[in-house]
């Protein structure tokens, strides 16, 4: 298969989708960061479920703005039900629409040797938040749910 020229794929971004506002904003920031850093012209957020915009409007949102192939990448930790059976058949619906555009649907992020320095980073740097030294980071700082339990504190 011959591949259109990088800023003629559209890059899906898609996550689950929450009824938590702050999680679905993120997936935008996300996505906005892969757009700057991976020279796709064409990249767009898209939830699974229970948010929008949904995989079909970001499908159609690509198409629109020129893409000739569509990828969309589950930012997902781990293969499962969603990566295997979910976002697949909701990406064909969606390409349904757009006979002409050929679509793939990508692993999930899965092992990769960066995850484990993206997680020994997250655990120093709440640590440190913890004591007092850092800002919180980007996840935190939408809620201030990045603290050590105080003892017999029953809420925590």
């Amino acid at each position: 298969m011959q591949l259109p020229a990088i800023d003629q794929i559209g890059v899906i971004v898609v996550d689950h989708g929450s009824r938590r506002e702050e999680s679905n904003a993120l997936l935008v920031e996300v996505a906005e960061l892969f757009h700057q850093r991976s020279g796709y012209a064409i990249v767009e957020p898209a939830h699974m479920d229970l948010a929008e915009p949904t995989i079909a409007e970001a499908f159609d949102r690509c198409v629109s703005r020129g893409a000739k192939m569509v990828v969309i990448h589950p930012y997902f930790l781990l293969p499962g039900r969603h990566w295997r059976r979910d976002v697949p058949a909701l990406a064909a619906a969606a390409a349904a629409r757009h006979p002409d555009v050929p679509f793939l649907v990508t692993a999930p992020l899965g092992l990769h040797p960066l995850m484990a320095e993206i997680m020994q980073q997250r655990i120093a740097r709440c640590l440190q938040r913890v004591q007092g030294h850092e800002d919180a980071c980007d996840v935190c700082q939408y809620h201030d749910d990045c603290a050590v339990p105080a003892d017999g504190d029953e809420d925590a």
